[in-house]
């Protein structure tokens, strides 16, 4: 900020609620300035409102009511928008009288705009006013005409501006600032003018004009007032004589001279601006000369038809023209015409006008000439036209479009369908032209409705074109009927309406009613009275439907056709609650605890319920007797219901049956069935119960069956719990088996481990007592070690082995023998040898190879096998070997190369 004073001004004294202007005095005017005043220190700047206002006219703050917060020290801070730069001026201390508050006073206008101002067009005009008053005066803007501010007018600093953008002359007038408060009102009034500068309607532009021509410029302003013109050439004054005259900024020159040539000015102005317009004058002078401008070549048209021939070289003055035909000057009559602007036209055209045709053009300055040749072709003609057709959809159709023309000229055939050009690419799926070279059918697959509509073959040549059209109609099945409402809902019953739909060219002979529900598996067809709805019926009424259940209607429309799109849904409907009408089905039930009768079925769908309220009705009573007890269950999903007494005797029968009701009443029930009551719980454990082990890791657990009548229920089986020398019985393992086996194997143990075992046998009602606890050890595991260095021998179709004695270590089980294992390696099944020595002998047939292992077996069960020996196919010769280090099964072939020590004795 840059300080113009830095003396401070003498103190303003007012008195508080009177009004005050502090002056800014701002500098001499260097263009567009700003003002803003500091309070007190920068930078606390005066906020205008309602009481306080700067005038970006004068630059002064206006108070219009002092307060005791406005006193202090005021700085005027002036800004140029040219220089962006700020000046302060001094400060202006303001303070308060100590003789009395100043007493309320009517509005003083102390800003104020001129009394007329004038504004350009498109110029943002503010008018501003301020009025010092107690109480702090309202400030308001009107016309003195009355009529409204358009939009556009903002009304700012607390209504102490108004600002009018883009001023048109239609925001001229006068003007009225309003200032009141409760002691009186005062009125500025100023008038605002308009005004705009020139501004071009129509410049001149450069122009060539031949010589003994007229000049015609248009030169044409707006403005207010409305501007004069002037023209200059070559800079100096134009003067008006006979043959320039200005009328209305016009220029007019006639009858050109080579003179005329120059830089021709329009100047309009007022006294608000100049605007110039500048262009230049060329006057030619020249032959006639063809060949900016060259005649046609070859003109071709078709007999009977009217020609123009054009004959317009470019001369200056304009030439005259005169025409021949093969030498011979051609003269005016009833068909041939010589036209003003040079050209010729014959009208009428026969074969004999055929033939070559000249213009001869002459001006002051010379003469030139050119020539056209004219070509008199028969008239193309449509020999089969297409005809108006009636299809099905899906059809496919021919339009016939051929013709007959004149052998000349090349032929072309385009078709419309329905004004627009048809795009045979775009449209290849339905659209083709066939036919030959003088042909333009169309062919139409799989016609759809939408090709319903005008067809129109259109034939082109260079000199004539012919059209024939024709109406396509194609029904098809009716489109969706409309406005589907149900009109009136019952418990079973909905009346149904809607309107019809299109047609689509073929009258609906029927309507179908499909409904929807939450529990329908997508849209079903309803039952309607009457069943048959005709093709002119519009309502109908739907039956059978459930009650209380959430429905949707959809209508479909059929013709001869078919039957057509389905109309949309109407609205969701519920209908009326009625009493149930469905029992529960699939009525059972036995099993339970001791003292129990558990009765089950299978619960009602809620589409079926037929209503709130929904519940079971459930009535049993023993077999015999002629009381039904009964009881109601309120959840409608529930399945079962279980009936508890101590009098109940087990596995007693009793007849069931299960009702239904709702809010609406009771429905009817199930048919009676038989449901036996609970089983009673086996008393006694079963006898006779040994383990025996079988091997490292099976014992074999058997019993005697427990005695069973049947009035005490069914037998379900047996629970073995078994648990090993170092567990818990607590925590037991336990397996089940059926009740007609006695016996049962305990897999997947320790072996060398006593295992404790106990059995007791159940049914529906629970389980008996234990049996005694028997107790069994496993046996020790069978040897690790394989059979080693097995040796082959084979001569003819019998093989001997032989192999290394496996010895088991002390944790292992005795060997008890051996198994030899073979088979050939095209076949799965495996035979076994049993032998107790380390040799065996084995006859094969040698029509495939075999695969050979051995195992020692052991009390406690199989053990390692050895590594496998293949004996090739080959080998039944006369061939020995021992086993390879390592075999592949699965892919024999390669085992050749690799058995070890194989020897062909042919002598042997």
């Amino acid at each position: 900020l840059e300080n113009s004073r830095t003396k401070m001004r003498s103190a303003v004294s007012v008195r508080e609620g009177q009004g005050v202007v502090l002056l800014c005095g701002p500098p001499p005017r260097a263009g567009e300035l700003s003002f803003a005043w500091i309070f007190n220190e920068y930078p606390s700047f005066v906020q205008e409102d309602s009481r306080r206002f700067v005038s970006q006219e004068t630059g002064h703050l206006y108070i219009a009511k002092v307060e005791p917060s406005d006193v202090g020290n005021y700085t005027c801070v002036v800004t140029s928008a040219v220089t962006n730069s700020q000046i302060l001026g001094s400060p202006t201390p303001l303070v308060l009288r100590t003789d009395g508050v100043m007493g309320e006073y009517e509005p003083k206008i102390e800003v104020q705009f001129p009394e007329t101002l004038p504004a350009a067009k498109g110029s943002t005009v503010k008018l501003e006013c301020f009025a010092l008053g107690n109480p702090v005066p309202q400030i308001n803007w009107r016309r003195t005409d009355g009529l409204p501010f358009p939009s556009k007018i903002k009304l700012r600093k607390s209504n102490g501006m108004i600002e009018i953008p883009n001023f048109q002359q239609e925001d001229a007038g006068l003007y009225e600032c309003i200032t009141e408060n409760s002691r009186g009102k005062n009125i500025a009034r100023g008038r605002l003018t308009y005004y705009a500068k020139p501004h071009w309607v129509q410049t001149i532009k450069d122009i060539e004009v031949a010589v003994e021509d007229t000049l015609y410029w248009d030169c044409r302003a707006s403005g207010k007032p409305k501007p004069s013109y002037r023209w200059l050439k070559n800079g100096e004054q134009l003067p008006i004589e006979g043959r320039i005259q200005i009328e209305n900024g016009a220029l007019t020159i006639s009858n050109l001279n080579l003179t005329d040539s120059g830089r021709y000015q329009c100047i309009a102005e007022n006294k608000h601006g100049v605007i110039y317009s500048s262009a230049e004058l060329r006057v030619v002078a020249s032959a006639p000369d063809f060949s900016k401008n060259p005649m046609k070549k070859l003109i071709q048209v078709q007999i009977g038809s009217t020609v123009d021939f054009e004959c317009k070289p470019k001369a200056s003055p304009k030439a005259k023209c005169s025409w021949k035909k093969g030498g011979e000057q051609l003269r005016e009559n009833e068909r041939v015409m010589l036209l003003k602007d040079g050209g010729l036209r014959i009208a009428n055209v026969t074969k004999a006008d055929a033939g070559s045709y000249m213009c001869l053009a002459t001006n002051q300055f010379g003469m030139a000439s050119g020539s056209t040749n004219l070509i008199v072709t028969e008239p193309t003609r449509i020999t089969l036209a297409p005809s108006n057709m009636d299809v099905t959809v899906g059809e496919s159709v021919v339009l016939p479009c051929q013709v007959q023309h004149d052998p000349i000229l090349d032929i072309s055939f385009t078709w419309y369908f329905n004004g627009t050009l048809t795009d045979f690419k775009k449209d290849a799926s339905h659209f083709e032209k066939v036919g030959g070279s003088a042909s333009g059918d169309l062919m139409i697959r799989n016609i759809q409705l939408k090709h319903s509509g005008k067809y129109v073959c259109m034939v082109k040549t260079e000199v004539d074109s012919v059209a024939s059209a024709a109406d396509l109609i194609v029904r098809g099945s009716p489109g969706p009927p409309e406005h589907v409402k149900v009109d009136e809902i019952t418990d079973t019953t909905a009346q149904i309406s809607w309107q019809e739909g299109t047609d689509n060219h073929s009258p609906v002979t029927a309507y179908t009613v499909q409904a929807r529900t939450p529990f329908s598996v997508g849209w079903q067809r309803v039952t309607t009275v009457p069943d048959v709805i005709d093709g002119k019926t519009f309502t109908t009424t739907v039956v059978d439907l459930n009650p209380w259940v959430e429905y949707e209607f959809r209508v479909v429309a059929s013709n001869k056709i078919g039957g057509g799109e389905p109309s949309l849904p109407s609205e969701k409907v519920r209908t009326e609650e009625a009493a149930p009408e469905i029992p529960p089905s699939e009525v059972s039930g036995g099993g339970g605890s001791r003292s129990e009768l558990v009765i089950t079925w299978d619960p009602i769908p809620e589409e079926l319920q037929n209503g709130e309220g929904f519940g079971y009705v459930v009535a049993f009573r023993p077999l015999g007797t002629t009381t039904w007890i009964q009881t109601v269950v309120t959840s409608p999903d529930t399945p079962r219901y279980v009936f508890r007494n101590e009098s109940i005797l087990p596995f007693s029968p009793y007849e069931v049956k299960v009702g239904v009701y709702n809010n609406k009443g009771e429905g009817p029930f199930s048919s009676v069935t038989t449901v036996f009551s609970a089983e009673e719980e086996p008393s006694i454990a079963p006898p006779g119960v040994s383990a025996t082990s079988l091997s490292s890791s099976v014992i074999e657990v058997s019993w005697t069956a427990i005695p069973w009548k049947m009035s005490s229920g069914r037998l379900l089986g047996y629970e073995v719990r078994y648990w090993n020398n170092g567990g818990k019985e607590e925590s037991s393992n336990r397996i089940k088996a059926a009740g007609n086996e006695t016996s049962i194997r305990i897999t997947g143990l320790k072996s060398n481990l006593a295992y404790y075992t106990a059995v007791r046998a159940y049914n529906s009602a629970g389980p008996g007592p234990f049996s005694a606890t028997v107790n069994a050890t496993t046996k020790k595991t069978p040897p690790s070690q394989p059979p080693g260095n097995v040796i082959w021998n084979v001569t003819d179709s019998r093989v001997i082995l032989s192999w290394e004695e496996v010895r088991a270590m002390e944790n292992e089980s005795e060997v008890t023998g051996y198994k030899v294992l073979y088979r050939t390696s095209s076949q799965p099944e495996v035979n076994v040898l049993n032998t107790d020595k380390t040799t065996a002998e084995l006859w094969l047939q040698f029509n495939d190879d075999y695969i050979i292992e051995v195992k020692a077996t052991t009390d406690g069960g199989d053990g390692t096998s050895s590594e496998q020996i293949l004996i090739p196919r080959l080998a039944s010769m006369d061939a020995r070997g021992s086993g390879p280090s390592a075999l592949n099964i699965f892919s024999v072939s390669s085992f050749l190369p690799t058995i070890l020590s194989l020897t062909l004795n042919s002598v042997l």
